[in-house]
């Protein structure tokens, strides 16, 4: 079986791909390329679901970055547990045809508690007296300690935050050589998340998406200098490309006009409350989930909602379904 080492840069299109991008441009130049349509809701979650299991939300369940979960009534995001997904994945696929197929995932979502042979992904530790620490979580368990001993610790305030920059995606693709040099997965699946944060902060029209868009092809071009010269088949692909938007819509604000919003004062601050609000919506970039509590006002809901201006459809569970 072909050893494959498959590099989701999110947020690449065909547009970004010039001058800015020039090992990025020669490795296209070289190779086909092919457009795929893209996940709804294209946002993480639900866009690397779709890639690994073949299927769509309305199957894997992975609707979204996060969801409200009825039971506990509180909105749960970036939850990372595989079972999550539901479907089968391709490495499973993959290791019924090839027992000795071996997969690594790379900061992919879902990573944690998967059946996959080697994985890392971001994973703060919280004491019991309330502290936090930046931290991976790796599997074998072992591996993490060895890998930030040869390559240093996870620079996780590039990652997440207002300081999310390179320095994230630099340490995934070194991490990523270190697990190939150890363990020479057959699929290795690389998440490098750097065009995300400015593609979004700014807007793709903005000039400093140049020099982000510098920074990733000097890490994207070494990974793929490096996997080629040890003989191994690169993939680039994006689980979604990022528009410039002109206006927020503000469903929140709509739905707590109407009165169907509770907020409780936390040291001065409101904080949404969603067990306690008739209805209220969960935004997720370019959808918004919204959940109603009272089914008594569902209809005045959805009639609230179409008014809003910019909204293109809201779908009730038989839209859903289509």
């Amino acid at each position: 079986m072909q050893r494959t080492a498959v590099i989701n840069v999110v947020g690449l299109t065909s547009s970004l791909i010039g001058e800015s991008t020039p090992k990025i441009q020669a490795f296209a130049s070289r190779n086909r390329q092919k457009s795929v349509k893209p996940a709804f809701p294209a946002v993480t979650c639900t866009a690397q679901s779709n890639i690994v299991t073949g299927c769509s939300a309305s199957q894997h369940g992975a609707v979204g970055n996060g969801w409200y979960n009825r039971d506990y009534s509180e909105v749960h995001f970036w939850k990372q547990s595989n079972p999550i997904v539901k479907g089968l994945k391709i490495w499973d696929e993959l290791k019924g045809l090839n027992p000795s197929f071996t997969c690594a995932k790379m900061f992919w979502w879902y990573n944690m508690y998967s059946s996959v042979d080697y994985s890392i992904t971001p994973r703060p530790m919280y004491p019991a007296d309330g502290r936090k620490f930046f931290d991976v979580y790796t599997h074998p368990m072992e591996m993490g300690a060895k890998i930030k001993k040869d390559i240093g610790d996870f620079p996780f305030q590039t990652f997440w935050g207002p300081r999310a920059g390179i320095g994230s995606s630099q340490w995934i693709a070194e991490s990523t050589k270190w697990v190939e040099e150890k363990h020479e997965p057959t699929l290795n699946l690389i998440y490098l998340p750097h065009l995300d944060y400015n593609l979004q902060r700014l807007g793709p029209s903005h000039p400093d998406i140049k020099t982000d868009l510098e920074e990733i092809d000097q890490v994207v071009g070494d990974l793929i200098s490096f996997f080629e010269a040890r003989a191994v088949k690169v993939v680039l692909l994006s689980e979604y490309g990022i528009s410039d938007v002109d206006r927020p819509i503000h469903i929140n604000r709509v739905l707590r006009e109407k009165g169907w919003i509770t907020t409780k004062d936390e040291l001065g601050l409101e904080q949404l409350d969603c067990g306690a609000s008739q209805a209220f919506a969960v935004a997720d970039h370019q959808v918004a989930h919204v959940y109603v509590n009272d089914e008594s006002i569902r209809g005045e809901v959805h009639a609230a909602l179409e008014a809003i201006p910019g909204i293109e459809s809201v779908l009730d569970e038989v839209g859903k379904r289509e």
